[in-house]
């Protein structure tokens, strides 16, 4: 009977911390619009262009370029970064193939 109470009281201690991390990190300064980013033709046939964004480095924001890749599989779409207005602030939801 110890051993489940104390893992229940240990679930609820951490319960929080796990919500947090599914948060990131939340920025109180809304990020920049977009850079616009001039590119030329994909280096091979089928590569998608992985549109730049601003990620926070603690202190401000800083531009990531974007960059050709290569689908991980047929028929993938790529999602892009964006910064999403939650829990009082900015959050980064990163990019992903879909």
């Amino acid at each position: 009977m110890k051993k489940i109470a104390l893992a229940v009281l240990l679930a609820f201690a951490l319960a929080p911390a796990a919500s947090m991390a599914q948060v990131g990190i939340v920025v109180h300064i809304a990020p920049p619009a977009p850079i616009v980013e001039h590119y030329g033709p994909p280096p091979h046939p089928g590569y998608v262009w992985i549109a730049g964004y601003h990620r926070w480095d603690g202190q401000r924001y800083v531009w990531v370029h974007g960059f050709w890749q290569r689908p991980p599989r047929p028929g993938a779409v790529w999602v892009a970064h964006h910064w999403a207005h939650r829990h009082g602030g900015w959050v980064l939801v990163e990019g992903h193939w879909r």
